[in-house]
């Protein structure tokens, strides 16, 4: 390619297995550090720290330094939806690492994907929204209705919060299991938050599932029936 966006250099950055395995692992949203990332990818301190600088070089992951350490997360959303994307590229086409393991149930019923609701759950919630007009679709545009704003407000959610962020408030990210939209945006991360802050899920350690209690289940097929 002579002009225009390179992606043969985005591509090689996540081409790398290791680097795949890092990019994935940040996925769950949390920061990490070197050594960290370095256990997830199955390499050596030194060789993750080469892989880094790669990764926040072309723009994929940014750090934040607190005292003496060093934690990496992805940049922006952006390369969170775009990850996910190719996650539902991979997967419709069968190009999986290992074989489902136990784990993998609880990953397509609810995860985190960057730092909103993926799986069944985060699929089923978008749609709930959208069926009772909470949510307008237009082609790839989104807009919360006046319905909407009553009632997220309703939830806690400051809606006048959400307008001032530099990101949008409601967008679709294709989810690699379900093969359909979940909601992402500030929107998104904030339902999440919602969803932890009242103690009806819960995130499993060292892992992207998200776990929701009996009672988080009945609140949430309340809100969003299907």
């Amino acid at each position: 390619m002579k002009e225009g966006p390179d992606i043969a250099l985005i591509g090689s950055l996540i081409g790398d297995p290791a680097r795949a395995n890092m990019l994935t692992a940040l996925m769950g949203g949390r920061a990490l550090t070197p050594t960290e990332l370095a256990a997830h990818a199955g390499i050596t301190l030194q060789t993750a720290s080469s892989h880094l600088s790669k990764l926040e070089a072309g723009g994929l992951l940014s750090q934040r330094k607190q005292g003496r350490h060093r934690y990496y997360q992805l940049a922006e959303d952006e390369v969170g939806l775009m990850l996910e994307n190719l996650m539902g590229f991979a997967a419709g086409r069968g190009m999986n690492r290992h074989r489902p393991g136990p784990k993998d149930p609880a990953l397509r019923k609810a995860r985190v994907c960057y730092n909103h609701l993926a799986g069944d759950y985060g699929v089923r919630m978008f749609e709930s929204l959208i069926a009772a007009k909470q949510i307008e679709v237009a082609g790839d545009d989104l807009a919360l209705t006046d319905a909407g704003q009553i009632r997220i407000e309703a939830l806690g959610i400051n809606y006048a919060s959400l307008k001032k962020s530099r990101r949008p408030i409601c967008r679709t990210c294709l989810d690699w299991s379900e093969r359909r939209s979940h909601l992402a945006g500030s929107l998104g991360e904030a339902l999440l938050t919602l969803f932890i802050d009242k103690g009806w899920a819960k995130r499993e350690t060292n892992s992207r599932a998200i776990r929701f209690t009996d009672s988080g289940e009945k609140a949430f097929s309340d809100l969003f029936p299907q």
